[in-house]
């Protein structure tokens, strides 16, 4: 007869194993177990560094949009990314001799961001949908997603219309990077709220309000409101910031003259 083979299960004292103690090796085990229940997976940490830092489609965004602005205004900026787009839309300001000039620059530059086709479709199909309500809140959504590298973060919201409706066709701008950033009233009305105002009744259908604060730098857009007339517009008569390094300057060397009124409102 031949002999079985029996085959038994490590005993409970061969475990652990002997070269590490038991207490020691409950704790790498517990420490393991937690660290695989809180790992995230790698693309989502991936995501939220792109996120936090800036994707590439926000550098697309950047580089398209000071491309357009540099064709407009004839110079670029030596500096890379950003500050060169600030410094590019601060020359825009100078070489304009009006107000109205910036204004109208600034328009075409946001024109000749869209195929042409394409805006007056829109406003031809789009904009007249139930009152405006479609097209106004598709804008602002697409707002929301594809501007936060221009302004910082950005949430859609509700906005309240003069009939005393209320649409999903808001844009609220934490902390404006570009009013940050530019550290100037005039830049801010001339190359950004008031074009803008302009470009979407214009060529896209859709009435905008927007409404910095420059206290704080936060901004409210209100797709499918109509902008009040400049005469009732509070913020084309606001004062200098207080980091506008011209309004600096001006109280350095013209003490005589009222720098709190930004010459460029």
């Amino acid at each position: 007869m031949k002999a079985l083979a029996v085959v038994r299960p490590p005993s409970i004292s061969s475990w652990p194993p002997q070269s590490l103690p038991k207490s020691q090796y409950l704790r790498s085990q517990s420490f393991r177990v937690s660290s695989s229940l809180i790992k995230e997976p790698q693309s989502e940490i991936q995501a939220k560094q792109e996120k936090k830092g800036g994707g590439v489609m926000d550098e697309v965004f950047l580089n398209l949009f000071r491309k357009k602005m540099v064709e407009e205004v004839g110079w670029d900026s030596r500096k890379p990314g950003y500050d060169g787009l600030i410094e590019v839309a601060n020359r825009l300001m100078l070489i304009s001799p009006t107000n109205s000039h910036t204004k109208e620059a600034a328009v075409r530059i946001l024109r000749s961001l869209f195929p042409p086709m394409l805006l007056q479709l829109y406003k031809l199909l789009i904009a007249p949908i139930q009152g405006g309500k479609v097209a106004a809140i598709m804008v602002a959504r697409v707002t929301a997603i594809t501007c936060e590298w221009l302004m910082g973060p950005c949430t859609v919201n509700s906005v309240d219309l003069p009939d005393g409706t209320s649409w999903n066709s808001g844009v609220f701008v934490e902390k404006c990077k570009y009013l940050e950033q530019s550290k100037c009233v005039g830049i801010c009305l001339n190359t950004c709220k008031l074009p803008t105002q302009a470009f979407m009744k214009d060529y896209m259908g859709v009435p905008l309000v927007m409404e910095p604060n420059f206290s704080d730098y936060s901004c409210q857009f209100k797709f499918g409101v109509l902008p009040p007339l400049p005469e009732d517009d509070a913020t084309l008569k606001e004062p200098c910031l207080d980091i506008c390094p011209n309004a600096t300057r001006r109280r350095e060397f013209a003490g005589n003259i009222n720098v709190q009124q930004c010459p460029k409102a």
